[in-house]
């Protein structure tokens, strides 16, 4: 039992890491985007990986998180989010569209394998699920807008 419950803060935390990572990158995204529908997207999505990463926190509370656990997930930009800060001190429309699509493809796989290799209590379950087509749906429009750009 301990085992399953150390499993799934596990996952837990990645997921955590990887919306804190998007929040960041969505909010320096549209600070940085000239086009206001991009901006005014860029916000909400920034916004929703907040929620996300609320929603996911309270279930890790808990399981027993370790209060101290949260704390590093909120350092450095990583798993695809990591050249979000070059493109957008360019102010490159279609480099941050670029590194948007990049952030959220890795968002989509981190999900991916949270639901595949994960046998997760159905309420988490169905939260991660409930996420990851919200996610999912972010990245297909994104990639859509990148082509659209190009």
């Amino acid at each position: 039992m301990e085992d399953i419950r150390k499993h799934t803060l596990s996952v837990i935390e990645n997921l955590i890491e990887i919306n804190n990572d998007g929040n960041h990158g969505y909010r320096l995204a549209a600070d940085k985007i000239e086009n206001p529908e991009y901006k005014t997207l860029f916000h909400a999505y920034a916004q929703q990986r907040a929620q996300f990463s609320a929603e996911l926190e309270r279930e890790a509370n808990l399981l027993g998180r370790d209060p101290e656990a949260g704390e590093s997930v909120l350092g450095a930009l990583h798993r695809g989010w990591i050249n979000i800060k070059s493109a957008v001190a360019g102010g490159d429309s279609e480099a941050i569209l670029a590194e948007c699509q990049t952030g959220d493809k890795a968002a989509v796989e981190a999900y991916e394998k949270a639901l595949q290799t994960s046998n997760l209590p159905a309420n988490i379950e169905s939260l991660v699920r409930r996420q990851y087509t919200d996610v999912a749906e972010a990245y297909n429009k994104i990639k859509t807008f990148k082509h659209v750009a190009s």
